[in-house]
C-alpha cells in the first residue's frame, strides 16, 4: 500500500495543531475528483464539530459536474461545514471564499475582531495557486510536484482578514489501497514513493468502469480490452510508447496516461462518489477492528517489577515467615 509522510509534514501537522486555537475558520482544499480520499482524517479529528470548516473542492472543472454536486451536498450536511467548488484556474475566487468564511464566523471580521483563517490541503491540490490568486501577487511557490510549500506563512487578505497558509499535508497512514492509488494518480504523492505502472493500472480499472466512452474517444479505441493490463498495453500502443521489438514501454505509457488524466485530457472524471465512500469507510472500520482484535489476542509481555517493588515483596515474604 502506498504511504508517503516526509519529515516536513510531521512538523507541519504540529504547527497546524498549535495554530488551531487562534483560528476562526479552517479552509481545507480538496481535489474535486476525489473529495473524500483527499480529505485529511487528522483534520477531522481536530476540527469537525469544533471549528467551522469550509471545504473547497478545487479542480471542479476537471471533475464530473454531477458527482461534484453530490459531494457539495454531502459535505454541507455535516455540522459547522460549508462547501464550494472552484475551477482550477479561476481568477477571482476571493469573494466567494471570504463570503463563505464570514458566514461561518459572523462574529468576526471587524476592526477589533479580525477574521483569522487557516488553509490546508494535500500536496499539489492547487493551494499555493489559490493563495497567489487571493492576494493578486506571487506570495506562495507553485509547481507541478507535490510538497513545494514547506513552512507556514501569514497572508493579509485585507485589513480585517488574516490567512495562514500551511504546507501540503498527508497523514501518517493511508488506510485503504484505493485512497492511496487515487491520491497518487492525482499527483499528491511524490514519485519516489509510488510504482507509476501499478497506479496507472488502478486508475484504468476505475476509468474503464465509470468512463469507458471517454477512454475510447481519447485513445481512438473501438472496444476496450477486458483486463486492466491488456487495456494498459492497448492504450500504450495507441500512444506510440513502444520499444524496439514491439514491447510497450511501461514507464513511458504510465507517465503519459497519468499526465493525460491530471490535465483533464481524458475528460471530466470523478474517481469516487459519496456512495463509494460509505463502502470504503466501512471497510476501513472493519480493518481497524480486525487489527485491534489481533493486538488484543497477542500475549502481553510480563512487566518486570521495579527494584522498589521487589524489595517490598521481599519484606512482605520476610514478615509472613
Amino acid at each position: 500500500m502506498i504511504q508517503w509522510f516526509p519529515g516536513h509534514m510531521h512538523k507541519a501537522r504540529k504547527a497546524f495543531h498549535e495554530r488551531l486555537s487562534d483560528t476562526d475558520v479552517v479552509i481545507e482544499m480538496v481535489d474535486a475528483r476525489l473529495p473524500r480520499s483527499s480529505s485529511n482524517p487528522m483534520l477531522e479529528e481536530l476540527v469537525l464539530g469544533r471549528k467551522p470548516l469550509l471545504k473547497v473542492l478545487n479542480k471542479q472543472d476537471l471533475a464530473d459536474p454531477s458527482v461534484t454536486q453530490q459531494w457539495l451536498h454531502w459535505f454541507a450536511s455535516h455540522e459547522k461545514t460549508q462547501a464550494i467548488g472552484l475551477d482550477y484556474h479561476e481568477r477571482a475566487p476571493a469573494r466567494r471564499i471570504l463570503e463563505a468564511s464570514r458566514s461561518l464566523a459572523p462574529h468576526r471580521a471587524s476592526f477589533d475582531k479580525p477574521l483569522r483563517l487557516i488553509i490546508c490541503g494535500i500536496p499539489n491540490v492547487g493551494k499555493s495557486t489559490l493563495i497567489n490568486t487571493l492576494t493578486g501577487r506571487k506570495v506562495a511557490k507553485t509547481g507541478n510536484e507535490p510538497a513545494i510549500t514547506k513552512t507556514q506563512q501569514r497572508v493579509e487578505l485585507d485589513e480585517n482578514v488574516t490567512l495562514w497558509d500551511t504546507p501540503g499535508m498527508l497523514w501518517p497512514k493511508i488506510e485503504h489501497p484505493f485512497c492511496g492509488d487515487m491520491l497518487a494518480a492525482s499527483g499528491a504523492i511524490g514519485r519516489n514513493a509510488l510504482d507509476e505502472e501499478g497506479v496507472t493500472l488502478s486508475l484504468l480499472t476505475v476509468l474503464a468502469q465509470r468512463y469507458p466512452d471517454a477512454l475510447r474517444e481519447r485513445y481512438q479505441l473501438a472496444e476496450l480490452a477486458t483486463t486492466d493490463f491488456e487495456l494498459f498495453e492497448q492504450i500504450g500502443r495507441r500512444m506510440g510508447t513502444v520499444r524496439a521489438g514491439g514491447r510497450v514501454d511501461a514507464q513511458k505509457a504510465a507517465e503519459r496516461l497519468l499526465t493525460d488524466f491530471r490535465d483533464g485530457r481524458i475528460g471530466r472524471i470523478s474517481l469516487e462518489t459519496p456512495q463509494d465512500w460509505e463502502r470504503i469507510s466501512q471497510e476501513i472500520q472493519a480493518q481497524r477492528e480486525a487489527e485491534a482484535a489481533a493486538r488484543a489476542a497477542q500475549p502481553q509481555p510480563k512487566r518486570k517489577k521495579s527494584r522498589a517493588a521487589r524489595l517490598l515483596a521481599e519484606d512482605d515474604d520476610t514478615a509472613a515467615s
